[in-house]
């Protein structure tokens, strides 16, 4: 909690909260669930988000500001983990108008080079604006004088300027989970403006990959005005005063001790060994691992891998890809789709090649726990990552990290952010099925030696850069950014 004067008052005369880093993002860090009593508790969720910002919470008693995650539901305040949890409720018009409508079928497609049309409706820019501004209204409440802002993610791209406008004396940051897109796409947003001013108010801006900062500082060129130098943005006050607004790369990690502890674990070995037997004991499992999402190229691995069985370069005897597809937006039209296509996909090519004793690809449409995926991860020989765009892609480096004997083999999209930092994976553009092919081929062929040099290689650079690392990197750069009156 704060130290600062509990009398202070904010720009509108309101008296200030009392804690000193916030961050904000579309889902709390928690999930409710029934334990075996029947009684509902909120449990942490997964993911790297939480684990990476839970240390930093926990040794400066934090707050975190998002929905619960149920519709039409008013959620008290409350403590966990050593975090105050500040819930912001959504009624279910929101979470379509809002979420499923302005965030997910407008900015997530726009934001992965229009992989699906996006659609743009005026009712859905209004509802984005309402709850950015519930969002923003809540955390300018409880932060205390000069206190850390961290907004995550593209759900929450006003909240910046509308905390600036509401607490000048707050430091603000901003991190972008996703691409940023070139010009010639975000030109297509109709409220690019409102946006780009959105984002604007922070202090610092942070992305996944150098090339998504350029192609924001090109938009700010073109659709503010503002003058850009060394990836600081000289924004303009409504007072005529110059405030600086830095833009950089901070590439996103993984928990590397926790996989990398899992992978050592009995237990996780023996799963991966029993999984492997279940099998069939192939001498190549192949394993790809994603959200049902059509960004992440699965119906090109799946072609790709469907005229190898065809060609003959790989059979049903010898060779098994395991594709983890967990359900995603399934109330989304474009994500209903994909799945029909998905699985057509599968049916016909298993339908074709499959025998009594043996299957060519093993698709489960489900979500596993962490234990399950590393077990996974230590089956298999080859891990595909063929994103058509994506921000970073976690899994290829939970993949890396639990790779403990140091072999394996990474199929990695160019159109990943792991691509940045993993350049020892088999870099692959999914569009070319003849060159997607021949990578899965140069994976399962790799000669041990080579395997061993590049997985070394890979694990080195994941170990040098954890999720910790990045928070810290992240929070240390704010504290720099900027300039207060």
């Amino acid at each position: 909690m704060a130290n600062s004067d509990q009398n202070g008052r904010d720009a509108e005369g309101r008296q200030y909260g009392e804690y000193d880093l916030i961050v904000v993002s579309n889902r709390l860090p928690v999930d409710h669930t029934i334990d075996e009593d029947g009684q509902g508790v909120w449990r942490r969720s997964p993911g790297g988000l939480v684990t990476a910002l839970a240390p930093v919470m926990a040794k400066t008693e934090g707050a975190w500001v998002g929905w619960p995650g149920v519709p039409d539901q008013q959620v008290e305040p409350f403590d966990h983990d050593n975090m105050h949890l500040v819930p912001v409720a959504l009624s279910a018009d929101d979470v379509e108008l809002y979420y499923e409508g302005f965030s997910n079928a407008t900015l997530w497609p726009l934001y992965h080079d229009v992989t699906a049309a996006p659609e743009f409706h005026r009712t859905w820019w209004e509802c984005y604006k309402t709850v950015n501004r519930r969002f923003a209204d809540a955390t300018a409440k409880i932060a205390a004088e000069g206190a850390t802002i961290w907004v995550q993610d593209y759900q929450l791209q006003l909240v910046p300027k509308l905390l600036r406008e509401a607490r000048p004396d707050l430091r603000i940051g901003f991190f972008n989970h996703i691409p940023f897109p070139p010009l010639e796409i975000f030109a297509q947003l109709p409220w690019r403006r409102q946006v780009m001013d959105g984002l604007l108010g922070a202090d610092l801006l942070g992305f996944q990959r150098p090339s998504d900062t350029s192609n924001f500082l090109r938009c700010v060129r073109r659709f503010s005005g503002f003058n850009v130098r060394q990836q600081q943005v000289q924004v303009e006050n409504s007072d005529g005063g110059v405030r600086l607004c830095r833009a950089g790369a901070f590439p996103i990690s993984i928990d590397v001790e926790h996989i990398s502890e899992l992978a050592h674990r009995p237990d996780v070995i023996a799963r991966s060994e029993q999984i492997r037997h279940e099998l069939g004991n192939p001498d190549t499992v192949l394993l790809g691992v994603d959200r049902l999402d059509y960004t992440k190229g699965i119906a090109h691995r799946i072609k790709a891998y469907g005229e190898l069985l065809e060609d003959g370069k790989v059979d049903v005897e010898n060779a098994v890809l395991i594709q983890v597809a967990s359900p995603s937006r399934e109330r989304v039209e474009s994500y209903r789709l994909l799945r029909e296509e998905i699985e057509g996909a599968v049916g016909r090519i298993n339908g074709t090649f499959d025998t009594l004793e043996n299957t060519a690809i093993r698709y489960l449409h489900h979500s596993y726990p962490v234990e399950e995926m590393v077990a996974l991860y230590l089956a298999a020989d080859v891990m595909l990552v063929t994103a058509l765009r994506d921000g970073m892609n976690l899994v290829a480096k939970e993949y890396v990290a639990s790779r403990k004997e140091v072999d394996g083999a990474l199929v990695l999209s160019e159109f990943a952010g792991a691509a940045d930092q993993l350049k020892q994976a088999i870099l692959v553009n999914p569009h070319d099925i003849d060159g997607l092919k021949e990578a899965i081929l140069r994976a399962v062929n790799m000669p041990p030696a080579e395997s061993t040099r590049r997985m070394r290689a890979m694990r080195r650079q994941i170990l040098q850069n954890d999720v910790e690392h990045w928070s810290r990197s992240f929070l240390k750069a704010l504290e720099h950014a900027g300039t207060h009156d």
